[in-house]
């Protein structure tokens, strides 16, 4: 897996089982490998690429994942069934029908040595879905004790149960904002919030930020960087405030967006929530949170195995159902027309 946030590569090595009408996990091994600083410009820019750079730059991202993952499952000594592999977004217009993850399957698989199974958006995009967001499969099935499930990636998005259906989209801004800062004063991110919470707060960013478009528009919905470059930049830009003030009203803009979405569709007046993804290591953000929230919610913040690798070990859930023809993409999520087995399997040649 490789998030929006463009931290690097998480491998997850997942043994799982069915129990009833529901599946179960657990995480046997985990490598998390960051990106340099090449890669993660590469990644970041392959927005901008043309159709054969991109095209050639998939196949190099594609024998760069079977290199890793090899040297993951030698290194480790273990048996492995298939690699489920989501790659990286590097363009998202379910609008114009079409998403793109770099990594190509068939070169991971060549180079890996493994039978891969992969592009789990496109099916569910063409049955007219957003392609996403896809981890709710794996929140119905794994996690389905919390109320809501939190994922503060690079965006942030929330997974529910309603009225016996899965609902699920993209909120809004999460760590993508909070990266994009901390670039320009030459960190990677904002370890645990120290920056943002020594900030104070700008009403007119936070208002500007606010009335974003993307807020008002009805789920299912997801976004992207695109989004990001076109709407958030932008108004960014038109602040040269000190960092630490534009970290901590953005943090606040993010727990804003968040609590507005828990209200309307919380179903009883206490309600728990399980928060993974990097943000929940983000101390002064989760207390802003749980500040917002109040009494009524309970955030988990679950082992940090589970915050930095939930979403892969969902993937590899995908790659298990795509396996046994079973559901991966659910329409009450994406606005699909029906419910869809996604992925497209490679053998090694």
């Amino acid at each position: 897996m490789s998030g929006t946030s463009l931290d690097g590569l998480d491998i997850a090595y997942c043994h799982i089982w069915r129990t009833g009408d529901r599946w179960d996990f657990e995480i046997k091994k985990t490598k998390g490998i960051p990106y340099n600083n090449g890669l993660k410009e590469q990644l970041r820019k392959s927005i901008y690429l043309s159709a054969s750079e991109l095209l050639a730059f998939d196949v190099k991202y594609g024998i760069w994942l079977g290199e890793r993952v090899k040297d993951f499952i030698q290194s480790a000594g273990i048996e492995v069934d298939f690699i489920a592999s989501h790659g990286h977004t590097s363009h998202h217009r379910p609008e114009l029908g079409f998403t793109h993850q770099l990594g190509s399957g068939q070169y991971l698989a060549n180079t890996a040595g493994y039978k891969v199974i992969c592009d789990f958006r496109n099916k569910d995009i063409s049955l007219g879905g957003q392609g996403a967001p896809l981890v709710p499969i794996g929140d119905s099935h794994f996690f389905h004790a919390y109320d809501f499930c939190l994922n503060l990636g690079g965006i942030s998005n929330i997974s529910f149960e309603h009225k016996g259906r899965r609902i699920a989209y993209d909120i809004g801004l999460a760590n993508m904002v909070l990266n994009h800062i901390t670039a320009k004063i030459g960190l990677p991110y904002d370890d645990g919030g120290q920056l943002a919470q020594k900030g104070r707060l700008l009403p007119k960013l936070l208002n500007d930020l606010n009335k974003l478009e993307y807020y008002q528009q009805p789920f299912p919905k997801s976004t992207g960087f695109e989004w990001f470059m076109e709407q958030v930049v932008p108004i960014l830009d038109h602040y040269d405030n000190d960092p630490k003030d534009l970290l901590h009203t953005c943090i606040h803009h993010i727990c804003e967006q968040i609590v507005v979405q828990v209200n309307l569709n919380r179903s009883q007046k206490e309600a728990s929530m399980l928060v993974t993804g990097g943000g929940a290591m983000n101390g002064y953000l989760i207390r802003v949170l749980q500040e917002q929230l109040g009494t009524t919610g309970k955030l988990v913040i679950p082992p940090a195995e589970i915050i930095a690798f939930k979403e892969a070990v969902v993937f590899a859930l995908m790659g298990v159902l795509k396996m046994v023809n079973e559901t991966n993409v659910l329409s009450s999520v994406t606005g699909a027309s029906k419910d869809s087995s996604s992925g497209i399997i490679y053998e090694p040649q």
